[in-house]
């Protein structure tokens, strides 16, 4: 434990997703001993991206305008629309070049642990999508561990009776693990081998 404001620090830091209490006190310290322009320049930036940065008001994705360039590239095939919990999934998608679709950004999984249900995700935001008749094929690509499928199973369900293709990533990602950590080839198969769930 340390006194006031490196603890502060510590605890702050400690908080964000996969900071551990040893890696919190490396980037404390290493920010203490830094040059003070380090610390304004990081205050700087995490100032102008909760600034300007929000998400696309068509797929969710994050974007400092109000439609992200994916949704507006018109050399996207505007019949596919792959479904991915988190805007990072997105980036991951992007590195395979296998995709050449729009996307829509759950905001999350179903996980009634956490209370998260279908009603705090992107989904009603989804149907109204999918109510364009030119939209031919929806691709589930949420994560492959125990609320991705609870999630793709919820939205085969629900997309079932549609007259629209429902397809869900091949097998060969692990299960348990996330898009963002699979490397390009393994995802890029994952696609070619997409299956169809309805």
């Amino acid at each position: 434990m340390y006194d006031g404001v490196v603890q502060e620090l510590m605890d702050e830091l400690g908080r964000l997703p996969g900071v551990g209490p040893k890696s919190a006190q490396r980037i404390a310290f290493y920010l203490i001993e830094a040059d003070i322009d380090v610390a304004h320049k990081l205050s700087d930036i995490l100032r102008e991206v909760k600034e300007k940065v929000r998400f696309c008001g068509i797929c969710g994705n994050v974007t400092e305008s109000d439609t992200c360039g994916i949704c507006l590239d018109q050399k996207r095939d505007m019949g596919l629309i792959c479904v991915v919990e988190e805007s990072k999934d997105i980036n991951a998608i992007e590195r395979t070049r296998e995709y050449r679709g729009r996307y829509h950004v759950l905001g999350g999984a179903i996980s009634p642990i956490s209370g998260i249900g279908p009603d705090q995700l992107r989904i009603k935001d989804l149907l109204k999508r999918l109510a364009d008749p030119d939209i031919r094929e929806v691709i589930l690509a949420t994560n492959p561990n125990l609320e991705g499928e609870a999630t793709a199973t919820y939205l085969a369900r629900l997309l079932g009776s549609m007259e629209i293709s429902v397809t869900k990533l091949a097998s060969g990602l692990p299960v348990g693990g996330d898009l963002e950590y699979a490397d390009d080839m393994t995802l890029g198969r994952a696609f070619e081998g997409r299956r169809r769930v309805n």
